[in-house]
């Protein structure tokens, strides 16, 4: 059952708006002002809000400022319902980051079809993890956002990197967006003992080293190309301020962060308690499904060994036992895989 919090200070539209919803289905919480309503949404999981503009407390451009900057509440679908017409306004609301608007008086269908639209359209959002400029109008519906991404995108540099050139390494200073246009590149991390551990591998349309750029610290892993590469470098002032400006932007980021920090963990737990085997399946795996997106994916020895976490010589075994069981055909600078489904259940991959 969907969860909805209508914030509306008028007693009658907040009974008759909550029984609309009711009789629909919805599970309805109610508040008031925008104060209570703020203090509701920030311990309790919502699937939409709905929020009235002019109320005492805090009105609604405040409810819908403050939520927009929390990460546990800025990519909750925002509806604001109002009596207020004027287009300037309107605009306000959709420029902070609002979802729709409805004007005080609407029936129970205008109502019931904003909502289904709106949660419609933050499904289809949520199942598009990759975000690529190319796409933007697919996915941004502030046509004010569109076009500064696409400003910011046309005064970022180009910069191209030869095979094993470093893009940029582990505590150096995040200075920018950085959008791999064209190749591939690998991010790893690696111990005191200069051991590497690769954490990614990343190709067109995809983003790299920007969760230390929103939190505004130093690379946590370093970047290195896998082949030529051109790379497109943002400048942070210019992607902040679209974060700033553009909630459909930072809702697009913040799921970005989140399936990245999903990934990681299960990497992490793989490394504790699965076999050598096992993790090596994953990652011919995990290569295969990047190859149909990325295209062929050549890689070493000594870096699937970094991916899988162990020496080479450990995973030079696993791959002679797997070209024994015909899982896999070992090429020179390349690696078929022949059986995934088997790969997939040596590796426990639900």
């Amino acid at each position: 059952m969907k969860k909805i919090l209508l914030i509306e200070d008028n007693p009658e539209v907040r009974e008759n708006t909550q029984e609309i919803l009711e009789l629909e289905g919805y599970k309805v919480l109610t508040a008031e002002n925008g104060k209570l309503g703020v203090k509701l949404a920030q311990k309790t999981a919502l699937d939409l809000i709905i929020c009235d503009i002019m109320m005492p407390e805090l009105d609604g451009y405040g409810v819908l400022h403050i939520l927009g900057k929390s990460p546990g509440t800025s990519t909750v679908p925002f509806i604001f319902l109002t009596a207020k017409t004027e287009r300037a306004d309107i605009r306000k609301g959709m420029g902070l980051g609002a979802d729709d608007y409805l004007t005080k008086p609407f029936d129970g269908n205008e109502l019931l079809t904003a909502i289904e639209t709106r949660l419609k359209r933050h499904r289809e959002a949520e199942e598009e993890a990759v975000f690529d400029i190319k796409d933007l109008d697919q996915f941004v519906q502030n046509k004010r956002a569109i076009a500064e991404l696409k400003a910011i995108s046309a005064e970022g540099r180009i910069q191209h990197f030869k095979t094993g050139e470093g893009i940029y390494w582990e505590g150096d200073e995040a200075s920018a967006l950085i959008l791999v246009n064209s190749g591939k590149v690998k991010t790893y991390k690696t111990n005191p003992e200069e051991k590497k551990l690769i954490t990614g591998i990343h190709c067109s349309g995809k983003y790299i080293g920007f969760n230390a750029l929103i939190t505004s610290s130093n690379y946590a892993e370093s970047a290195v190309a896998l082949e030529d590469s051109e790379l497109y470098f943002i400048p942070r002032h210019k992607f902040f301020k679209l974060l700033y400006d553009s909630r459909d932007v930072a809702n697009k980021f913040i799921r970005i962060i989140s399936n990245n920090l999903k990934e990681k963990e299960e990497q992490m737990l793989h490394l504790a308690y699965n076999s050598v085997r096992q993790r090596a399946a994953e990652a011919l795996v995990s290569l295969q499904k990047k190859g149909k997106k990325c295209g062929n994916i050549s890689i070493s020895r000594e870096d699937l060994a970094c991916m899988v976490g162990t020496a080479p010589e450990s995973v030079i075994r696993a791959l002679s036992d797997f070209k024994t069981e015909h899982l896999i055909d070992v090429k020179p600078h390349h690696i078929e895989v022949l059986n995934s489904t088997v790969l997939k259940k040596i590796a426990a991959i639900e």
